[in-house]
């Protein structure tokens, strides 16, 4: 380990686990599966001891761990399906929709911070923000440990004088740890990103079963959120996920108990998802119940996997998830090839029917139905390093061959 990666450990907090070993002696994949059928089990029992309810009772929103391994049919609830109106909807224009109850319209597709960092250079990723910025796109994603912070630093020297043009997003990845951490962080990619405030800052990776009352307990990154507002750092609020439904449905049953309103959630939407582990079918009715602006991400599997399987093309799952009622798809561009893509097909966006939509997740029902076309929900594939080493788990580097 570098002196440099040294200390930057220590400055934010990250002792070694001492359980990380026993994780990889064990075997990761046991590991979850032991844990996994364990929840399962205490499930089942505390269902069948409880007593039935009487008819039209009130029912409390399901456990973390209820139902995770449940598939579901491709049909949607009519509240997921609901569009969202549209402005901006010109003739060679972005259309931009409204995000929840904040009073902002965004565009309809978003830059990836994640993505922009892996652009072959920093001229390129400037121009990627640039063709964008000029077309219409002003959503833009990041988070505080993309690419070890190069993601911040790219998209906060490229928007210098264009700041005012776009809304500004980037994730806080305290993983568990407390409010203090996060501050720090916010102070970082606010330096970063060469600006003195954001409009939307997000907790990231809400993704382990524990995430939740870690992130609400006394003191924790919840506590974070609330203190950026009230300095004028912040905007607005929310937190993201890609493993499980059940997690971020904990997150509002904590944010309900209290009292404390989340502006934004952020979820992967495809058509795959319908089928396995859906956050369409779980989270996105409970959001637009509430009047939360829905995120959408992965829109293409993750790293592509379906359109390269050949089980979907770029333009049927980005107009699927353009279509879903969700303020904007945040949309991997690492090239300027993969942008002008892009950006032709959210010009002029013609929403999918209810009844092309249907179709597409019948046709991609049997494919998604053990999620290889989603290993952000079934592997560790796609959690961050920082949260892997705060959950105990070995780095990929630690793994073995």
């Amino acid at each position: 380990m570098t002196s440099e990666k040294r200390a930057r450990e220590e400055t934010h907090g990250r002792p070694r686990n001492p359980y990380r070993r026993q994780f990889l002696q064990a075997g990761l994949a046991s590991a979850g599966i032991a844990l996994s059928e364990a929840a399962l089990h205490a499930q089942q029992t505390q269902q069948k001891a409880a007593p039935p309810k009487p008819e039209g009772e009130g029912t409390t929103m399901p456990s973390a761990f209820a139902g995770q391994n449940v598939m579901n049919h491709s049909a949607l609830h009519p509240a997921a399906l609901a569009p969202l109106p549209m402005t901006n909807t010109g003739p060679g224009q972005i259309p931009k929709k409204p995000l929840g109850k904040t009073g902002v319209n965004v565009s309809i597709i978003g830059i990836g911070g994640s993505t922009l960092g892996q652009a072959k250079s920093y001229e390129e990723a400037k121009q990627i923000l640039d063709e964008a910025i000029d077309a219409g796109v002003d959503f833009m994603d990041n988070a505080w440990e993309y690419n070890e912070h190069k993601s911040e630093e790219w998209m906060g020297q490229a928007l210098q004088g264009k700041r005012d043009k776009v809304f500004l997003m980037t994730k806080v990845c305290t993983h568990g740890r407390d409010a203090k951490v996060a501050m720090q962080q916010l102070e970082e990619s606010l330096r970063r990103l060469r600006t003195d405030h954001l409009d939307l800052w997000q907790i990231h990776e809400v993704v382990h079963f524990n995430d939740p009352d870690l992130h609400f307990m006394p003191g924790g990154v919840v506590e974070a959120l609330a203190m950026a507002k009230q300095q004028g750092k912040v905007r607005f609020v929310g937190f993201t996920g890609h493993k499980n439904p059940m997690i971020h449905l904990r997150m509002l049953e904590l944010a309900d108990q209290h009292n404390v309103k989340f502006d934004t959630v952020q979820m992967p939407l495809n058509p795959f998802d319908a089928t396995f582990r859906s956050f369409a079918q779980h989270v996105l009715p409970e959001a637009n119940r509430r009047g939360i602006g829905v995120l959408g991400m992965k829109s293409l599997g993750g790293s592509g996997e379906a359109v390269l399987q050949g089980a979907i093309t770029v333009p049927e799952a980005l107009r699927y998830a353009m279509s879903l009622p969700v303020a904007t798809t945040v949309s991997g561009i690492d090239s300027l090839q993969v942008l002008r893509q892009n950006l032709g097909i959210a010009r002029d966006f013609k929403p999918m029917s209810a009844t092309e939509m249907q179709s597409l997740r019948d046709r991609c029902a049997a494919a998604a139905s053990d999620g290889h076309l989603e290993l952000y929900k079934t592997t560790k594939k796609y959690d961050a390093a920082v949260g892997r080493a705060q959950h105990g788990f070995p780095s990929i580097e630690e793994l073995p061959a």
